[in-house]
C-alpha cells in the first residue's frame, strides 16, 4: 500500500485539541483537509506528521508551538487608544477584530486588555505559544 510522501495531495480528518483537551478545530462533520504534502500548507508539525501514513491509517499526534504557530511573540502585542476606535466598536477581551497594517494588507487581532489607557491588540495566531495534539486520519492520497 503506498503511504503519504512529499509532493502527494492528502485529504485528512483531524480533530485539534489544546492541552486541556479543548477541541479547537475538527473537519468531522464536512469535507476532508486536502492538501499537498510537504508544501508548507499547513503547520509544519502536522505534515511531519501525516507522511508516511497510509490511507486508513489513524493517529494521535503531539505537536510543540514551535512545529505549530510558534512562540508567542510579544513584540506583536499593540496599545491603542480607545478614541482611536471607530464610534461602533467598543473593544472587549477576546473579540476578534480586523486591522490594516501600514503597508494597507488586513491583519487579525484579538483584544487583550482593556483599561483607562486603552486597548492592547494581540497580533499573534491565537493558537501562537500552545502545544497541539491532533487526531488524524489518513483518507486518500492522490
Amino acid at each position: 500500500m503506498a503511504t503519504a510522501r512529499s509532493g502527494d495531495t492528502v485529504r485528512v480528518h483531524y480533530t485539534g485539541r489544546l492541552e486541556d483537551g479543548t477541541v479547537f478545530d475538527s473537519s468531522h462533520g464536512r469535507e476532508p483537509l486536502e492538501f499537498a504534502l510537504g508544501m508548507g500548507q499547513v503547520i509544519a508539525g502536522f505534515d511531519d506528521a501525516v507522511e508516511g501514513m497510509e490511507p486508513g491509517e489513524s493517529k494521535s499526534v503531539w505537536i510543540p508551538a514551535t512545529s505549530a504557530y510558534g512562540a508567542h511573540n510579544e513584540d506583536l502585542l499593540l496599545l491603542v487608544e480607545l478614541d482611536r476606535f471607530p464610534p461602533n466598536i467598543r473593544p472587549e477581551v477576546g473579540q476578534r477584530l480586523q486591522m490594516k497594517r501600514d503597508g494597507g494588507e488586513p491583519v487579525v487581532v484579538t483584544v487583550a486588555e482593556v483599561s483607562e489607557d486603552g486597548a492592547v491588540l494581540d497580533q499573534n495566531h491565537p493558537l501562537a505559544g500552545r502545544d497541539l495534539t491532533f487526531d488524524l486520519e489518513l483518507v486518500g492520497i492522490s
